[in-house]
């Protein structure tokens, strides 16, 4: 006799189509594993991380080679639509492409070119349990090769380097320390302007 879970339907998994249904004042939400999902409610915290580690990047990165102190070579973008796999479109907090694999920002959406580097800000436990284990899987399994946690509540940078047996933690820092951090090693990182404090 076939058990009642073999009965059961497997549900449709969603897609690009799922999420252009939602009308668009209303589409805060990502696929993951198949599932639309809402996207977290940005807080002041939250912002407050997002914008920090943007500007900290792009003022240095996401522009045209310009000296020791901006090397540039990135385009760093933030709430951006990407879409992995089929049934994986993600709106990383922050993402950037190498100017060498992107040449010029494209006119679509979602985009599809996988980034090099990916930011989540996570405030609580529930970002904790989403950032911190699906979206590192989903992140892993499309080969990111960077993935940075900013971490608001216990003020900690976790970094995160892709390898064929998925992501290996290579650094996690606290707000009082200044780091080389990878893939932005060029450029002395003072942690604590991810978490709001004055850049120099």
């Amino acid at each position: 006799m076939s058990s009642a879970s073999a009965r059961t339907p497997r549900s449709q998994l969603a897609t690009m189509a799922d999420l252009l249904a939602i009308p668009e004042e209303e589409r805060h939400h990502e696929v993951l594993d198949g599932e639309v999902v809402p996207k977290e409610v940005a807080g002041a915290r939250h912002g407050l991380g997002q914008t920090s580690a943007g500007s900290w990047v792009a003022r240095r990165f996401s522009r045209q080679p310009n000296g020791p102190s901006r090397p540039g070579g990135w385009w760093v973008l933030s709430d951006v639509e990407i879409e992995l796999a089929p049934h994986q479109i993600v709106g990383p907090d922050l993402a950037g492409w190498r100017r060498s694999r992107m040449a010029e920002v494209p006119d679509v959406y979602p985009l599809t070119l996988r980034p090099d580097w990916v930011c989540e800000i996570v405030n609580g436990a529930d970002a904790r349990r989403r950032d911190g284990v699906q979206k590192r899987r989903i992140y892993a399994d499309a080969g990111v090769p960077y993935y940075w946690l900013v971490d608001m509540q216990r003020q900690v940078l976790t970094v995160l380097r892709w390898t064929h047996a998925g992501y290996v933690e290579v650094q996690q820092a606290e707000r009082h320390q200044r780091i080389r951090v990878e893939p932005f090693e060029a450029v002395e990182l003072p942690v604590g302007v991810l978490f709001g404090e004055d850049d120099e």
